[in-house]
């Protein structure tokens, strides 16, 4: 059964993988973002659906009715970027996500799919945790989405039905490339420097999963029977695909001939450190078959790379790098404080 759905942060690393995997299945999708990243393409380009340029902050009721699913993936998108501005990243992460929400089940939204994230489990060790494990996020982005999923799941009922995919760390090629990603930076700096340089002391662990793959969780619990999802949260990967960051790169320093693994002077332990189980999706999602592994991943990412001619401007500058394209846009004038747009940006719809 199809349905009609609301993405938001359709354009960015996730949505531009996800939407695809949407449609080709038969599903109505419409899009909404705020089009941080529209200039950062890689390859090809995004998919192009019905959209509308909205910050997440000033999403109204009438934007949400007539839509029988939303999936939430708009957010400042990792750790740096959200402890750039804390308060910016409660606004955008939390206050508008719960808020979105709100509105979805006023508006009749029977389900909602919320991007959460492994990194809400902040400090496990070496310990393998399941979707019941405590929360010890590190960081404002790891707290938000903790703050979002209690708040979601306080408004479940039999009408509305939150769900919460819980991704591990992703890699892979998007049309809105990330570079800040710990499988594709590795890739990224062996490539250009031949140098596969590793900025802790490589003991953390790391959840990994492809970027694809994630898109296909989200589709197998949009089209999962109520009762298999409802009010469920679900760590998004493969269980086998846990990872110290030093033996990923290793992995990768095979993968690029020539390249060699080096620590950064001063790289001590991460603080973040989890290991997932994903035991979970895999039972409760049977339609939910991930078709990467790490080697199979870092491979096509390699070549990705290799045909789009990737340089070390693309590794060092703001095209790939979400930190710094914010933080050239401020400088330009672009966004206010508040990662508002000051030009014009968002009139009209995309």
């Amino acid at each position: 059964m199809t349905s009609r759905v609301l993405v938001t942060g359709h354009d960015g690393y996730i949505g531009t993988v996800l939407v695809p995997l949407l449609t080709a299945a038969g599903h109505d999708v419409l899009g909404l973002d705020s089009f941080l990243f529209e200039e950062c393409r890689f390859g090809a380009g995004r998919p192009r659906i019905p959209a509308v340029r909205r910050d997440l902050r000033d999403v109204q009721l009438a934007d949400l009715r007539g839509f029988d699913a939303v999936v939430h993936l708009a957010a400042l998108s990792n750790d740096p970027l959200g402890n750039l501005n804390p308060s910016c990243t409660f606004d955008i992460n939390h206050a508008a996500a719960v808020r979105l929400g709100r509105l979805a089940k006023q508006a009749g939204v029977r389900r909602f799919l919320f991007a959460s994230s492994c990194s809400l489990y902040g400090i496990a060790g070496d310990v393998m945790v399941t979707e019941d494990a405590p929360f010890h996020p590190v960081s404002p982005y790891g707290e938000s989405k903790v703050m979002v999923e209690q708040a979601l799941a306080a408004m479940a009922d039999r009408e509305f039905s939150p769900v919460f995919l819980r991704n591990a760390t992703a890699y892979g090629l998007s049309p809105r490339l990330r570079l800040d990603l710990v499988v594709n930076n590795l890739v990224a700096m062996a490539l250009v420097t031949g140098e596969v340089l590793v900025t802790s002391d490589g003991t953390p662990w790391r959840p990994l999963v492809h970027v694809e793959d994630i898109g296909r969780a989200f589709l197998a619990a949009l089209e999962a029977p109520t009762a298999c999802v409802h009010n469920t949260a679900f760590n998004v990967g493969r269980t086998e695909d846990n990872y110290r960051v030093r033996d990923i790169a290793g992995m990768v320093a095979d993968a690029v001939p020539g390249s060699v693994v080096r620590y950064a002077p001063g790289g001590g332990p991460d603080p973040r450190c989890y290991r997932v189980d994903c035991s979970r999706i895999a039972a409760a999602l049977p339609a939910f078959v991930p078709r990467w592994n790490l080697e199979r991943g870092i491979a096509d990412v390699r070549d990705g790379f290799r045909q789009q001619g990737l340089t070390a401007e693309d590794v060092r500058g703001p095209r790939y790098m979400r930190i710094k394209r914010v933080q050239s846009l401020m400088e330009q004038g672009r966004l206010d404080r508040d990662l508002r747009w000051t030009d014009g940006t968002l009139r009209g719809v995309a």
